[in-house]
């Protein structure tokens, strides 16, 4: 059996088709019922380095997340990787301030020649450090991101920048059936969750979980726990952490210092003083530290789409 792969340019015009064999390693049902899964090669393992992946409802605050986070890893003296996963481009902007070239726009300038690139067309330097990539993609409706994860991380092995790295973030595009919201799971050592304190985080998140702990059948990635994000109360997020096995690693209410951060095009840390950004920041510290030490992996039990329904909120 063969596939016809076709090449995109990011305009959504086929460069080129190839066919290609087959993948051995592609196993259908082994990730979840109607999944065709392709394993991983082997030679792209992230060995190196301890990777995170943060996953959320769209617009739920990974970005600003994964972006703080990545500063309080580095405070810590470590040497961190963003990697944003989203065809927007849009995770690290806070870290560089400006919207960064991503590896498909890069892939471009040289025909998909990917020998042909320097590490400096694709990775940049942020805030205290922080080395950022924007993986990019497709335009929406014209291809998958999954491609492109995987070219990232195999740009990143062949020009040995995963060797002088300590950690890895993955900044995942929203909830969807993509392989670009799949791909990172293949990587992850942990995967956060980030939500808000309502219904539609709570049930995005609930089918996260699910996600993860189908990949978690073929690879080493488990669910760490729970970011509450954006929301001063948590009772909701408490009572279903309760019920299906998840825990809060962090809770960051709802601030306006924050907005503020991203219209300055900034990370938290860099914000004008005071007491509500200190402890927000302290905040980060925890998180940053908790995980780096090693979280115990959660055997959360994620509950039907109808059964999730009548559980959150009330008559």
């Amino acid at each position: 059996m063969s596939f016809v792969l076709d090449t995109m340019k990011r305009d959504g015009s086929t460069l080129a088709k190839s066919t290609v064999a087959k993948p051995q390693g592609l196993r259908r049902g082994m990730d979840g019922d109607g999944s065709v899964q392709v394993h991983l090669d082997p030679a792209m393992q992230i060995d190196t380095a301890k990777v995170f992946s943060v996953y959320g409802k769209g617009g739920i605050g990974k970005s600003t997340t994964s972006s703080n986070l990545s500063v309080a890893f580095s405070k810590l003296g470590l040497r961190v990787l963003q990697i944003g996963c989203d065809p927007k481009h849009d995770s690290t902007f806070t870290l560089t301030k400006k919207l960064q070239p991503t590896v498909i726009d890069a892939l471009e300038q040289v025909d998909f020649h990917s020998e042909e690139l320097r590490i400096e067309d694709f990775v940049f330097e942020g805030y205290n450090g922080v080395m950022c990539v924007e993986a990019g993609g497709p335009p929406a409706g014209t291809g998958c991101g999954g491609y492109v994860v995987g070219q990232t991380v195999k740009l990143l092995k062949e020009h040995h920048l995963l060797e002088d790295t300590d950690v890895v973030i993955f900044d995942v595009l929203g909830d969807v059936v993509c392989g670009g919201f799949a791909a990172p799971l293949q990587h992850a050592e942990r995967a956060v969750i980030v939500t808000a304190n309502d219904f539609d985080s709570i049930f995005a998140m609930n089918r996260i979980v699910q996600a993860i702990n189908a990949k978690a059948k073929n690879y080493d990635v488990r669910v760490g726990g729970v970011i509450a994000n954006r929301s001063d109360a948590t009772d909701e997020i408490d009572r279903f952490n309760a019920a299906v096995g998840l825990k809060t690693l962090a809770h960051f209410p709802q601030l306006d210092v924050i907005r503020r951060s991203r219209l300055k095009k900034s990370v938290l840390f860099e914000m004008e003083p005071s007491p509500e950004l200190e402890a927000v920041t302290n905040e980060y510290m925890k998180l940053a530290a908790t995980l780096y030490a090693g979280v115990e992996p959660l055997d959360a039990i994620p509950m039907k789409d109808r059964d999730i329904f009548d559980f959150l909120g009330y008559d």
